[in-house]
């Protein structure tokens, strides 16, 4: 039980990160503040190094991750365009990071809830990957 709680929460971790690094990604260009730029890729390089040790983990359970949900990835996706279509600004983006790392922290909240024999290790994984996006939402506040 333990071992089974602990893959799957690594694996919503997995999955967690890749939407956020690419959610990221996909705002990037759009970016005009040199300020905001510093603190959405600072945010992406701790969750590539949060990734790392995933990654570590997952390898000691012979397991691949998991990808995001290809349709929540899809509709992310299509948000992000028709909102920077309309109006291409920071205040934009700073609402459509802030919406997805809202959505991000709801979600691993649930899983930690939901595989609670999960190990330590992987539950202090999921809680800085939480801490890392309540972080994102505080720290661009001024841009909305």
């Amino acid at each position: 039980m333990v071992e089974q709680d602990t893959i799957k929460l690594l694996r919503e971790c997995d999955a967690g990160i890749k939407m956020g690094v690419t959610s990221i990604d996909d705002v990037l260009p759009h970016v005009k503040s040199e300020d905001f730029r510093k603190l959405l890729t600072d945010c992406k390089q701790e969750h590539e190094k949060l990734r790392s040790e995933l990654e570590v983990l997952l390898d000691k359970y012979k397991d691949d991750g998991k990808d995001p949900n290809p349709i929540a990835k899809g509709m992310s996706w299509m948000k992000t365009n028709v909102k920077l279509g309309i109006e291409n600004t920071d205040k934009t983006v700073a609402d459509l990071m802030t919406d997805g790392c809202n959505m991000g922290v709801k979600s691993l909240n649930r899983y930690l809830n939901q595989y609670k024999a999960a190990d330590e290790v992987s539950k202090d994984i999921t809680k800085r990957l939480i801490n890392l996006e309540e972080e994102l939402t505080v720290n661009i506040r001024k841009f909305l």
